[in-house]
């Protein structure tokens, strides 16, 4: 006796419920090994990761990078974790990488509940990581479980790729899975959230700026040059350039217009004395139509524009990440179509596509021509999840119906 597609769905969805506590202690797990990045000593969560994953019979390849690139780069750890799951005989179907990311920002304050407690409140998980994107380590490995359990497929292959350095860049992550030939899928998902799928996303431009005056005693500031209202002038010049970008807005729906931001200062010795050195660093956000070569150009003319308006004031300018934009790739169809086929029928509802202003891993598999999009288990928008701000909470439901989308998507891809 056939089944038919639609007793497959009906059979996956069923799986999915009833493993779905089990799924739901599987990202507690997660939730509750920390790692921030800053410092980045992401290790320990990828031994755990592997060790949870061991319980399905699922055997994760473990690839460190070399301690002097991770620390050069300014994290503690990384290894990589690569799942191999084939079916059918070698090289018949397509492979698919299901990429999450378990790096994330340090907590900060204002939380309610632990950060690392994965405590769930009102159907809710709060902690660190609960929507960005350690749920999608859950959603993802319950979506290939629920595809072997109950509808296997007899081609193709899928590979749960977890990786940690999102917050940085990716280049140690995906980047350095790619570039050192250990994975080379034909169609790629990455973690995101439950209610669009994500086909183009900005780049991320990411300086440090060091400004030098000459240190001196307060109660003779004249003998110095005071590098701390150097660098306010400095960035009085880099915010006026939001006003300017206001007038440049994408044609990619979900993007609006380019914008800087300045997220970290650091300077002085004390304060009695005039301030020889302040670093600070900012986030120029690029829509998909700029050239970043053009927009890097401009942003290091402002600031030496503006240091040179200020005598005695230098600057020392460090380019710390350039993530290109994300453009879809015309292969990606097959994707959206499944992805909104199914999220529409499970969550009641179109499900658009569309770009987004983060940045992603995304990008890297793009840029060597592999077709992806970004959906996953969360909310409508980042805001809602609260990402990168205190008390970052997932509704269980949303977890529930992605993890279901998912495992339908891939049944309809390996078909």
């Amino acid at each position: 006796m056939t089944t038919t597609p639609t007793t497959d769905y009906a059979a996956l969805d069923a799986w999915i419920d009833q493993h779905f506590d089990e799924e739901v202690r599987f990202l507690q797990a997660l939730v509750r090994v920390p790692t921030a990045t800053p410092p980045g000593n992401n290790a320990p969560h990828a031994e755990r990761t592997a060790e949870l994953l061991r319980d399905f019979g699922y055997e994760a390849e473990k690839h460190a990078v070399p301690a002097a690139d991770v620390q050069a780069y300014g994290m503690e750890s990384i290894t990589n974790l690569i799942v191999r799951r084939k079916y059918g005989n070698e090289g018949q179907g397509p492979t698919i990488a299901l990429n999450a990311h378990g790096d994330v920002v340090p907590p900060g304050e204002g939380w309610t509940h632990d950060p690392y407690g994965a405590e769930i409140v009102d159907g809710k998980m709060y902690g660190r990581a609960t929507a960005v994107s350690k749920s999608d380590f859950a959603s993802f490995t319950y979506a290939v479980r629920a595809l072997e359990a109950v509808a296997k497929p007899a081609r193709g292959a899928v590979e749960l790729h977890f990786t940690y350095d999102e917050e940085f860049g990716g280049e140690l992550g995906p980047g350095w899975l790619l570039q050192k030939g250990l994975t080379k899928p034909d169609l790629m998902i990455a973690a995101g959230f439950s209610y669009e799928v994500v086909t183009a996303h900005n780049g991320c431009l990411q300086m440090e700026v060091t400004v030098h005056g000459k240190m001196a005693h307060a109660a003779v500031p004249h003998t110095g040059v005071d590098a701390h209202q150097g660098a306010v002038h400095i960035r009085n010049a880099l915010y006026a350039q939001n006003q300017e970008y206001l007038k440049v807005t994408s044609n990619v729906a979900g993007i609006k217009h380019p914008y800087l931001n300045v997220g970290r200062i650091e300077g002085g010795t004390n304060t009695n004395v005039v301030p020889g050195k302040v670093t600070f660093k900012l986030d120029r956000r690029m829509i998909p139509e700029e050239n970043p070569v053009e927009v890097e150009a401009n942003i290091r003319r402002v600031i030496e524009q503006a240091a040179a308006e200020r005598a005695g004031i230098s600057v020392d300018i460090r380019r710390l990440l350039l993530a290109n934009a994300m453009t879809p790739l015309a292969g990606n169809k097959p994707l959206v179509d499944a992805i909104q086929k199914h999220a529409q029928e499970l969550l009641g509802e179109p499900e658009p596509a569309l770009g987004t202003p983060l940045y992603t891993d995304v990008r890297l598999y793009v840029e060597r021509g592999i077709p992806g999009v970004i959906y996953g288990a969360g909310p409508r928008t980042v805001l809602e999840s609260h990402a990168k701000r205190a008390d970052e909470r997932l509704d269980l439901q949303d977890l529930r119906r992605a993890t279901k989308v998912i495992a339908r998507t891939l049944k309809d891809l390996l078909a």
